[in-house]
């Protein structure tokens, strides 16, 4: 429970009204109960007030709560900031009970920091090392070196494979996974694959063949703050690490190749795929879906809007889009010509008509 000065001091923004009025979570205009901060923070939303019984709102700025029949009101210049800093005080948790549970199984040779806490069914391997103040959830697995920095937080089934190196305040949703072995094989001969890549067309002769497997001596280092969302994987690296770079965060699904750099404060979203020994500069956004194939160099402050593919490097602050990625604008004007071609067709067949008439 927060009075309203108190969430105005602690976000920074400007509040008026009954300053001392309490609320107990936030919650979307119509669905707002007298307990509820209402998420109002643009007049189309606000217009919902009504639908509601909201007290206290948090407004665009200059904003007229009064009218709103509101008894006070946060005014947020940047919203969705404001709402980073709201979430973050009034987040309960998932609710994992503290200290170490009887049924995790944790190697004598393993270092846990003060206040770190183990969840039931966790297993932490010989030698790994878990900064202060971690907590990881239930059926978490942390293998044999790995080391974990400061305030780490593991949701339940969590996996890191041996030898990762994670910085502090390191968050992983349920199922993330790293460390899994690279996808990497040959053939002891040239393969059908290695020609169709040289010729961009034609297999050549290459005959069938098994597959072996080349195995991952590389691990995975991870910088500070980094997030990964559900059912996100990051390969080991084959040689070298695969690096995931400090404040970048990760969605649910998006898979990390082998051998990859990812630069400081990125981010890639859901669904997105990144082949292995590809360099990622900082500050790059990858929309949903976004494909990346090998060994290709993406240039800082890069946006690929979602389901792009990128099939050849990009070089630093362009905007991309499309299959193969071209320039976004550039995608656009393809996209209306296509639109156009039913109808220039038409036109064709009609001039066709006038003129062998």
């Amino acid at each position: 429970m927060f009075t309203i000065r108190q969430i105005a001091d602690a976000l920074g923004v400007e509040a008026q009204g009954d300053l001392e009025l309490t609320v107990t979570g936030a919650s979307e205009p119509q669905d707002a109960g007298p307990e509820h901060l209402a998420m109002a923070m643009a007049p189309k939303y606000a217009e919902h007030l009504a639908e509601g019984n909201a007290q206290a709102a948090m407004l665009w700025e200059g904003a007229d709560w009064q009218a709103l029949g509101l008894r006070a009101a946060i005014f947020a210049p940047r919203p969705r900031m404001a709402m980073s800093g709201l979430t973050a005080m009034l987040d309960p948790g998932q609710g994992f009970d503290g200290g170490i549970h009887p049924s995790a199984v944790i190697h004598a040779t393993a270092e846990l920091g003060t206040e770190v806490s183990v969840g039931p069914f966790c297993v932490i391997g010989p030698r790994a090392r878990i900064g202060d103040g971690s907590v990881i959830g239930p059926q978490c697995f942390i293998g044999a070196d790995v080391v974990i920095g400061r305030a780490a937080q593991l949701r339940e089934m969590v996996s890191i494979g041996a030898r990762a190196t994670i910085g502090d305040r390191f968050r992983a949703q349920p199922g993330a996974r790293v460390g899994g072995d690279g996808f990497s094989y040959v053939t002891p001969e040239v393969s059908g694959v290695e020609n169709a890549r040289k010729s961009l067309g034609d297999q050549g002769e290459a005959k069938a063949q098994s597959w072996v497997r080349i195995h991952s001596l590389g691990a995975v280092t991870i910088g500070d703050d980094v997030e990964l969302g559900s059912n996100c994987t990051i390969d080991n690296g084959t040689i070298r690490d695969t690096v995931i770079g400090s404040g970048s965060k990760l969605d649910n699904l998006v898979h990390v190749g082998h051998n990859t750099r990812v630069g400081n404060d990125c981010l890639l979203c859901g669904q997105t795929g990144i082949s292995g020994s590809v360099d990622i500069g900082n500050n790059v956004v990858l929309g949903g879906q976004c494909g990346v194939a090998d060994n290709l160099f993406i240039g800082d402050g890069v946006v690929a809007g979602g389901g792009t593919k990128i099939l050849s490097n990009v070089p630093a602050g362009r905007v991309i889009m499309g299959y193969p990625a071209v320039k976004m604008d550039t995608h656009t004007e393809m996209y209306k010509a296509q639109r156009r071609l039913p109808r220039l067709m038409r036109d064709i067949e009609l001039l066709k008509k006038a003129v062998f008439k």
